[in-house]
């Protein structure tokens, strides 16, 4: 208590403070004598409670009088007592109403009210709750209603902070607070989130596997739906927005000038599902589209389809943002599947808005395949930005215009003054618009016609020039220009004509670096920039930090990167000036030597770490190819099989099947010599999106077989063409290699039917994964024993199986171990438990874009209704299982047979002998076509009961 000059007040001893605690939690109502008896002494009161309660009073009374009020604060009626106090005097009270307004002002997206309130409710506590009184009888489920509304409140103020996007802050936060109350599952996610957007996304997938744990340990649960949502998310997306992009670019500087585009466009997007943002170069429609889309509260996917130089490949770029990893690298297991078919199956049913940058050069393919999804996925929204519209029915269009130039530089909110201010006080801090300056401003913003992109570039001149210096050069230039091309749109040319400018005031130095910056896709570290465009790191350390002063290079998270436009205009000096193949061919060796480098540790404990280097270079690993595939094969042939094992682990077959084939055109039928093993793998990479290639793949394999392999990867491709084989006599170089013997021996011994064998091979194998650190090869273990494994032992694999998938971002995988952990459930008769986890992976299945995986998750479901009895439900869910699973690839075939066996076992239980017949020998073919022995019999076996059936009439 405070007086009203701010004089702390003495309450008294533990039951007086008691009493007043009680009296202030219900401030302004009236709390019955009973109930502060039993709240100060307990149910089981002492006779002369009643008489202490009133003694209580009576000092109370007194204390509250020395806090300076003229009236009696504390007052008696017929049914208690009250306390005549304004509850905004009351830290409890004045929280609780801060933490209310906080929540409404969230809900309404008014991220930064609510952080203030939010933060201000929280900034109210000097401790745990009620802790001077815990004690007492009341105090313990009051303490625990405020402290449970704390956190709640703590959780809604990260929430306000991760939309403003203080990932990295949140991240260094919040590990602390889970860690004390490991059972909230949103601050989980929360955290989660935070790590993601920080670049940290191995780190974000350990949390959802640390809560499962816990969960499973504290409480016999799986983790909610919410935070499965969460960690579905973070799987799908691929690297983080600080790794690679995907998500919402990060911005480096202010939005200014756009307040009423951005209200339009956010309102377009909450009525139509196809909006356009149409207008010249440099006049903002990026910058626009991702003010607009990170406002959303959909799930958001950013594509940058600038460097595409071909638009027939946009569904493979688009299924790269959207995180949908693809199976492996051979059709013999997957078989290919239509890029903008995969797109469909991934977006289908699924909240999303789809950000469509630069489209102007590749308009009619994105026009075909916008119609195309917005037509098959009723969700789905899509914002594109383009110099010319799609041309496509249902699109709405809002062109984006220069920055207004009416009215003086006084002008309330002026636009193009605002954004030449804010970005010349970036380069001479304490630049401000003033009487003397205003007009002159104005001058030069008019001059550039309200361009955002040239007054940036105009502004950032004021490092070293004076504010008259640039209107005089800008008006020498603009003079001089207008005797040009006329024929060319006004605004283009003032944009042209600014970046020209910018690039004659720099050195030559600068000119030079700029220019070979862009053989550059996605952006370049300051290690590959050196490599390949400078002769010194240290020097080309100086010419960025320059070319980042004169905005015509971007930092940011580590790498560097060019607005398009610019990049559009120093790529021609540097095709000008000859030396673009030269850039572009040490461009494609330093991304081979990166890739060669990081091919072994792809394999080991480090694995996580340079899965992600390799992430974040994926548009240079993807430029490098397509270069090499034209002008350097044999490069191209390094370096696409340098990198087969990260296909492998990542899923990306289709992203580099064109290049490949392409290679394959360039080199003929027979592999250069020494390549023999590049031109197989070049050979699998082709067939995973045409089946043309496998008979030259398996042919090729044959002839490798004999062969001491520098790839290990070629061993993982014979099995999964060529099928396992037992290989105990071969002799390893290394110990993956090793390890790898075992584990096709296990499945040789696997699918001969010898189980002892194949349980002894695959724990060698798991022994062996572990010790080099290879989680690709421990998941490939442990899946394979948990098929051979009893009920304990199977949990426990499938459990550290199901982690290892989502530490290595492996969708597919991990849902396909989500049914195989089903499947076990099912097996051992927890029927309730394997439907659940069966519609768990029809979800991941569902947004990971994966049919199949759903098909037999579908099956699964199948199989429980038949179990359950109910054999129309089994019915129905095995005839949609099997329109899901019609490909040609021994996955399709290996969960047709399963479905099959399923529809003949509730033929068989209906009596209806011939369609159960029928049905077992479909499922006899579709094993055959597996080439599982086991299946085979199985099959053969169900066919033989039915003839035995038959011969006795029964």
């Amino acid at each position: 208590m405070w007086s009203d000059d701010g004089e702390t007040v003495a309450v008294g001893g533990p039951r007086l403070r008691a009493l007043l605690a009680m009296l202030l939690l219900n401030v302004g109502q009236t709390v019955s004598v009973r109930r502060l008896v039993e709240g100060l002494y307990g149910p089981q009161a002492p006779s002369g409670a009643a008489h202490s309660l009133q003694s209580q009073v009576s000092r109370l009374r007194r204390r509250l009088g020395a806090v300076g009020e003229t009236k009696d604060l504390l007052e008696f009626g017929p049914a208690g007592y009250r306390l005549l106090v304004d509850p905004d005097d009351v830290d409890v009270h004045r929280f609780e109403r801060l933490a209310g307004e906080g929540r409404h002002v969230l809900a309404t997206g008014d991220h930064d009210g609510a952080a203030r309130l939010l933060g201000e409710a929280l900034g109210l506590w000097r401790g745990p709750a009620l802790a001077d009184v815990i004690d007492a009888p009341f105090a313990g489920e009051q303490a625990a209603r405020l402290e449970e509304l704390r956190v709640a409140v703590l959780e809604d103020l990260v929430e306000a902070r991760l939309a403003h996007g203080e990932h990295r802050d949140l991240a260094a936060e919040l590990p602390e607070i889970v860690v004390a109350h490991p059972l909230r599952e949103r601050l989980r996610g929360q955290l989660m989130r935070a790590l993601y957007g920080s670049g940290r996304k191995a780190e974000a997938l350990q949390v959802f596997e640390d809560a499962r744990r816990t969960m499973a340990e504290e409480l016999g649960v799986d983790p909610s739906p919410e935070l499965g949502d969460v960690h579905l998310a973070v799987l799908r997306a691929g690297p983080s927005p600080a790794e690679a992009g995907g998500g919402v670019p990060a911005q480096f500087t202010s939005f200014v000038g756009r307040d009423g585009d951005l209200e339009r466009v956010r309102a377009l997007l909450g009525e139509r599902r196809l909006v356009t943002l149409t207008g010249p170069g440099g006049v903002g429609k990026t910058r626009l589209a991702v003010e607009a889309a990170g406002r959303e509260r959909d799930e958001v996917r950013f594509v940058d389809l600038a460097p595409l130089t071909d638009g027939a490949a946009a569904p493979q770029v688009l299924i790269n943002a959207l995180g949908l990893r693809e199976a492996g690298l051979v059709p013999a297991l997957s078989g290919p599947l239509d890029p903008v078919e995969r797109l469909i199956a991934g977006l289908a049913d699924r909240r999303v808005l789809l950000v469509l940058d630069n489209c102007e050069h590749v308009v009619a393919e994105i026009a075909v395949l916008a119609r195309r999804l917005l037509a098959a996925c009723r969700d789905l929204r899509i914002l594109v930005t383009s110099r010319e519209r799609l041309g496509v029915t249902g699109e709405t269009l809002h062109p984006v215009p220069p920055l207004p130039l009416d009215g003086g530089p006084e002008a309330p909110g002026h636009p193009a003054v605002r954004l030449f201010a804010d970005r010349a006080a970036a380069v001479r801090p304490g630049f401000l618009i003033d009487e003397a300056n205003a007009d002159a401003v104005l001058r030069v913003c008019r001059a550039l016609d309200g361009l955002p992109l040239a007054i940036e570039l105009a502004a950032a001149r004021m490092r070293s020039l004076t504010l008259q210096e640039i209107e005089a050069r800008l008006d020498d230039r603009f003079r001089l220009l207008s005797r040009g091309d006329r024929s060319a749109a006004p605004r283009h040319r003032t944009l042209r004509s600014v970046v020209e400018w910018s690039w004659d005031l720099l050195s030559h130095p600068e000119q030079a670096l700029a220019a070979r910056l862009t053989v550059f896709s996605g952006g370049a570290s300051l290690h590959a920039a050196a490599r390949v465009c400078g002769p010194s790191e240290g020097e080309v350390v100086e010419l960025l930090a320059d070319l980042v002063d004169k905005s015509l290079v971007e930092a940011g998270g580590g790498r560097y990167r060019m607005l398009e436009t610019v990049h559009e205009f120093c790529a021609e000096r540097l095709a000008g000036d000859g030396g673009r193949e030269r850039v572009r061919a040490a461009h494609a060796a330093y991304f081979l030597e990166l890739a060669r480098t990081a091919e072994p540790h792809l394999r080991g404990p480090d694995q996580l770490e340079w899965l992600a280097r390799l992430d974040a270079e994926r548009g240079n690993l993807h430029a490098a190819l397509h270069w090499a595939a034209g002008a350097d094969p044999t490069l191209g042939l390094r370096l696409l099989a340098a990198l087969s094992w990260q296909g492998q682990v990542r899923g990306l077959p289709g992203e580099r099947a064109a290049v490949a084939a392409g290679l394959l055109m360039t080199v003929g039928d027979e592999p250069p010599a020494g390549l023999e093993e590049e031109y197989a793998l070049c050979l699998a990479h082709a067939a995973a999106a045409d089946n043309a290639h496998d008979r030259r793949l398996r042919d090729q394999l044959e002839r490798l077989a004999d062969r001491r392999l520098r790839h290990p990867f070629l061993r993982v491709l014979r099995l999964m063409v060529n099928g396992p084989r037992h290989a105990d006599g071969e002799i390893s170089a290394d110990p993956w290699s090793q390890a790898f013997t075992r584990l096709e021996s296990g499945a040789k011994s696997l699918f001969d039917g010898e189980r002892d064998a194949a349980e002894r091979a695959f724990r060698a194998a798991l022994e062996g994964f572990r010790g080099t650190g290879d989680r690709w090869g421990v998941l490939a273990a442990l899946e394979q024993m948990a098929g051979l494994a009893d009920e304990t032992e199977f949990a426990a694999l499938m459990a550290e199986a199901i982690d290892l998938a989502g530490r290595l971002g492996a969708v597919e995988d991990l849902t396909r171990l989500l049914v195989g952990k089903a499947d076990g459930l099912a097996d051992a008769g927890r029927l309730l438990a394997a439907r659940a986890e069966y519609e768990r992976a029809i979800e991941f299945a569902r947004r990971a874009g994966t049919p199949e995986t759903r098909a037999d998750a579908r099956r699964g479901l199948a199989d429980v209704a038949r179990l359950r009895g109910d054999l129309p439900a089994a019915r129905e869910l095995y005839d949609r299982a099997l329109r899901g699973c019609d490909r040609a690839s021994m996955g399709a075939a290996r969960t047709r047979w399963r479905i099959l066996t399923g529809l003949g076992r509730v033929a068989e239980a209906e009596q209806d002998t011939g369609q159960a017949r029928l049905r077992y020998r479909q499922a006899l073919a579709a094993a055959r076509a597996y080439g599982d022995r086991t299946a085979v019999a199985a099959s053969a076996e169900a066919l033989a009961a039915m003839d035995v059936f038959d011969a006795d009439g029964r």
